[in-house]
């Protein structure tokens, strides 16, 4: 009898190893904060800053993976606050960043150092202090060690996340700081050791290609083909604040998903088509120890930055849901469908990388909050 039911459990642990586990992650573009977002956070006249009306109608959205990981495009230096062209956000903005559903945020960006040594070095701090994991730059070589790779665990799943920028605007990094640059030889390194980590995928975040521009230039494309040959299967970048196109290759034993621009995800940047971005949903699956990516959607969302009293206030909206609803201004409504058809005509190149659309019950559109000088009840809201 013993001997019976040792095999049978030796059956049972042998079937749930062979069981396919899935993991979804979910990617977005430029965090920014330009001087009207720090206005915009300003409660009354005091010195204190709340951002999380900013991310009110997406972070469900968000919240729906497993991992959500974002680009922090600007420095947590303390005051004087400033937008372009030395970014520093108060330190409200990484809080409610991490209340919206944001797991980690990647820093090696053209504007981590803005601030100098000391502005980066603080930046680490804030964000060590709250808990929120980083990678990209670094205060010195210890750091280094410890957030590079950036190790993410979720659902069984351990991922791996590397960053890495084209430059920093010209401003020296000063020693011992480290900020990670595109480098072919680092970035070999720093993937071979992500692999002896035991990783079941490496997320490569890279800041490059031309500002603006919504097609890929040579150079993002030859990075992509370098990386994609060491073994990298999942690429995202940022920098060009709009959107560039999705792609995931045909191999279906090791499909390798590339989204060259994620686009602003917040920020003040409204010229067409630098007011949107995209949320890019991404599902791994892993089945008798081999990980691979098996779908990939976005989502279109567009910054509604409405003005009541005289102050500009910040919303990210997905795009598509909120299209027609009465409590946006008729304007605004009108360039957020203006909008979704740019993107769409930029993301028509995608390859395997599908729109993701969602529908709405009654039910779901119960306790949640419009703007405090909203006046009309929202015919759509967001999903949890």
């Amino acid at each position: 009898m013993r001997y019976i039911l040792l095999i049978l459990t030796i059956f049972v642990i042998k079937a749930q190893s062979q069981e396919k586990e899935t993991l979804t992650m979910v990617f977005m573009g430029d965090v920014m904060g330009h001087d009207s977002q720090i206005n915009s956070a300003r409660i009354g006249s005091s010195n204190k800053y709340d951002y999380n009306s900013c991310f009110r109608y997406i972070k469900d959205d968000i919240k729906s993976a497993d991992l959500a990981i974002a680009n922090l495009e600007v420095t947590l230096a303390g005051e004087p606050y400033k937008g372009y062209p030395t970014f520093s956000s108060p330190d409200t903005i990484a809080d409610a960043l991490k209340h919206a559903g944001i797991d980690a945020l990647v820093m090696a960006n053209n504007h981590c150092v803005d601030r100098k040594k000391y502005g980066l070095e603080r930046t680490c701090d804030v964000l060590d202090l709250k808990g929120i994991p980083r990678t990209g730059v670094f205060k010195d070589s210890l750091d280094k060690v410890k957030n590079n790779p950036l190790i993410l665990e979720a659902k069984g799943f351990k991922i791996a996340v590397l960053n890495y920028t084209y430059g920093t605007n010209g401003i020296r990094v000063q020693s011992p700081n480290i900020v990670n640059q595109l480098d072919t030889t680092n970035m070999a390194d720093d993937i071979t050791l992500a692999k002896r980590r035991g990783v079941d995928e490496i997320v490569v975040c890279t800041h490059w290609g031309w500002e603006y521009q919504t097609k890929p230039n040579p150079e993002q494309k030859k990075l992509t083909a370098f990386l994609q040959s060491k073994g990298v299967n999942i690429i995202i970048g940022s920098h060009p604040h709009v959107l560039q196109p999705m792609k995931v290759s045909s191999d279906n034993k090791n499909p390798q998903l590339v989204a060259y621009s994620m686009g602003n995800f917040i920020s003040n940047q409204r010229p067409k088509p630098r007011d949107g971005a995209a949320l890019l949903f991404v599902k791994i699956t892993k089945e008798k120890g081999v990980t691979k990516v098996t779908n990939a959607e976005y989502q279109l969302t567009w910054v509604y930055t409405p003005v009541k009293a005289g102050k500009k206030h910040f919303y990210v909206l997905p795009a598509q849901r909120h299209k027609d609803d009465d409590w946006i201004e008729e304007k605004a409504r009108n360039r957020m469908k203006e909008y979704l058809s740019e993107a769409r005509d930029i993301l028509k190149y995608n390859l395997g990388v599908k729109e993701r659309i969602f529908t709405i019950s009654n039910q779901e559109l119960q306790g949640m909050q419009m703007p405090a000088f909203s006046i009309k009840t929202p015919s759509k809201i967001q999903t949890n």
